[in-house]
């Protein structure tokens, strides 16, 4: 997936560049695949959620005992509060983060390639900087959606109010904030974001390469091109490695994002102050709540969306 030019890699082939793409086709059937996507992985996010808004005398301590607790007040429709309003911002968003993220990829690449850099580090200094200011151009769009859904999915949890939807949650920030309500903690979510989607591109671009590397497809290899399973096994692979690495990386400030965005419309604490909670609570481990599901998250999240972006890059690559 990483554009850095196929004339000295042995698996360029593999790899489909941005002007190589038909546009209308690749945003249209994006929007559709990763539509679905969410679906599948909605619910994870909503176990994170509760988890790390949770109150220290709070029941629901764990993943499984969140679900529990969600099927059994509100049915799997609790598995997915605030989806409609995620799904919503999700494909504009999208389109913003994507297109900034390969088109910023090309001029990384070109950038850090007369350093003559190993292979690995080329791919992870430019997807570094291409997947951190492909979250920058859309945190705009997402951090707004992601203050009202998450909303959602703690209301009436642990002391959280209750909202009629979506539009409920919107006319009260308004009524109580203005628009700046729905950018609360919008510095802990570039702060979070961008590192994290740095370190997962980062990733996922050196992964991918020492990956094959050790498959014997290196910058020696003469031999048959990989087939179509080999590669997928090897994006899934570099998916995984980059979901870990981002989840241990970013969670205490996701917890600490996700805290200030949802507490009450009357309560306004500080970054420090939600720390200071935390840690009286549960001490260094209260920053790391919901570590499980968000580590699984982002390896689930990132793999099945990495290996449907590159089917999608195929799939909308144009006709030589």
């Amino acid at each position: 997936m990483d554009t850095a030019g196929t004339h000295r890699k042995p698996f360029g082939h593999t790899e489909i560049n941005w002007d190589k793409l038909d546009k209308t086709k690749f945003y249209v059937v994006g929007a559709g695949i990763f539509t679905g996507l969410t679906v599948v992985l909605y619910p994870i996010s909503v176990v994170k959620t509760r988890m790390q808004v949770a109150s220290h005398d709070a029941v629901e301590r764990n993943a499984f005992s969140v679900i529990k607790g969600l099927l059994k007040t509100d049915g799997i429709p609790g598995l997915y509060r605030g989806f409609g309003t995620v799904i919503t911002g999700a494909i504009p968003a999208r389109i913003i983060f994507l297109t900034a993220l390969e088109t910023t990829k090309v001029a990384s690449f070109k950038m850090v390639e007369p350093f003559k850099l190993s292979e690995p580090t080329q791919a992870a200094i430019a997807n570094g900087i291409a997947g951190m200011l492909g979250s920058l151009c859309s945190q705009a769009v997402f951090v707004p959606i992601d203050v009202v859904s998450q909303r959602l999915m703690v209301q009436g949890y642990s002391g959280h109010a209750t909202y009629n939807g979506g539009m409920d949650v919107a006319r009260k920030i308004l009524k109580s904030d203005g628009i700046r309500g729905f950018y609360r903690g919008f510095g802990l979510s570039v702060m979070t974001y961008s590192p994290s989607s740095a370190v997962w591109w980062a990733g996922y671009g050196s992964s991918q390469r020492l990956i094959w590397r050790l498959l014997g497809y290196g910058t020696e290899h003469d031999g048959p091109a990989p087939t179509l399973g080999t590669i997928m096994l090897v994006q899934a692979g570099g998916g995984i490695f980059a979901g870990a690495a981002a989840s241990c990386i970013t969670t205490p400030l996701d917890t600490i994002k996700t805290r200030l965005q949802v507490t009450g419309l009357e309560i306004r604490p500080t970054a420090r102050q939600v720390v200071k909670n935390l840690m009286a609570e549960d001490g260094w481990a209260g920053l790391y709540r919901g570590l499980g599901p968000r580590f699984f998250s982002m390896s689930a999240w990132g793999t099945t969306m990495i290996v449907a972006y590159e089917y999608l890059k195929r799939l909308c690559a144009k006709d030589e």
